[in-house]
């Protein structure tokens, strides 16, 4: 596949930037899951990425001789509480924190949720429910509730790698704070009915995760030398002809001028179903024609000021997408 710096980012980070303490992390979002199943294909599957809105449309057809029924599943991304991750969480909803809404042919459907909170690979989501502790832990009424415990409710929560204690200032002076280590997951998930050799028309949208970072992690000539940029190159797939743009333009007195956002798409869900998904396209659109982009694809097309298109053929996505976006500093 021939790599050009504006489609899917198709490599993990074995390294990581050291990122300034206003950058935020971006969790990977994706699309639906079944059950494994040989009775459905996903006849096509038509994307829309950007900074405020991801979009897609799936066209499902039963091929087998009779009607099935599954479950289909949204999973939202793991949040982890950290002391020091700070994660982009697009809404304060502590259920629905990116606005999923989801139709069938048509139709709103209304989705059931589960939430579960685990630490050291134990679920404890009945204990921090029966303490009144909210799921949620990148929530601020989280730490509250946690700080309000007595404090041999604190002594169980760290026992059980649940929370931390750390000690900070939020205004009245230095004071120890129980700070939420678990892992928050949650699924929306449906039952729904296919026809057999039907159509069913399933569409989503919700608010993407976009991390950020003040400045850029690879605006100096010295950042580029550094391990975790081969693997930024790699991922983004950034070439010389986008450096030579993020070059230029720096400020006069060799500030950045720029600053970055990053999207991550689940993609390897498609290959749930029972053959290759037979039309895929993509659309990404980088928000604002002053905007500079990167990602890795092959026969992209550049369709209007802000947008670029991608479609393939009995596509069997086996790597996700990552999406690099920098945005001029004097708009935001």
């Amino acid at each position: 596949m021939r790599l050009i710096p504006i489609a899917a980012g198709l490599a993990v980070f074995a390294a990581a930037p050291a990122f300034a303490d206003d950058s935020t992390a971006e969790l990977a979002t994706g699309g639906l899951a079944f059950v494994q199943t040989n009775d459905i294909t996903m006849q096509s599957e038509d994307l829309s990425v950007s900074m405020d809105a991801i979009k897609a449309r799936y066209e499902f057809v039963n091929t087998s001789d009779h009607d099935v029924t599954t479950l289909v599943a949204f999973p939202l991304p793991d949040i982890k509480g950290d002391p020091d991750l700070n994660v982009a969480v697009p809404t304060e909803d502590p259920v629905n924190f990116v606005g999923f809404k989801t139709v069938v042919d048509g139709s709103p459907v209304t989705t059931k949720v589960q939430q579960r909170a685990s630490a050291l690979g134990l679920d404890q989501t009945a204990l921090l429910n029966s303490l009144g502790i909210p799921l949620a832990p990148q929530l601020e009424a989280t730490g509250q509730a946690l700080d309000a415990l007595p404090r041999d409710k604190w002594a169980e929560l760290v026992k059980l790698g649940l929370a931390s204690i750390d000690q900070y200032d939020v205004g009245k002076g230095m004071k120890d704070h129980l700070t939420p280590l678990w892992v928050l997951s949650t699924d929306f998930y449906w039952e729904q009915s296919f026809p057999t050799h039907k159509t069913v028309s399933i569409e989503h949208d919700y608010v993407p995760s976009v991390g950020s970072t003040a400045g850029l992690s690879f605006g100096t000539p010295e950042s580029r030398t550094e391990a975790w940029f081969k693997d930024y190159v790699n991922k983004y797939c950034i070439d010389s002809t986008f450096l030579a743009a993020v070059d230029k333009s720096r400020k006069a007195d060799g500030s950045d001028a720029l600053t970055e956002r990053r999207i991550e798409f689940v993609l390897k869900t498609g290959s749930n179903w029972e053959s290759a998904i037979h039309q895929f396209h993509v659309v990404i659109d980088k928000g604002s024609p002053k905007n500079l982009v990167s990602f890795c694809g092959e026969d992209v097309k550049k369709t209007g000021p802000t947008t670029f298109e991608m479609t393939k053929t009995d596509f069997e996505p086996d790597e996700d997408l990552a999406i690099l976006i920098l945005t001029p500093m004097a708009e935001e």
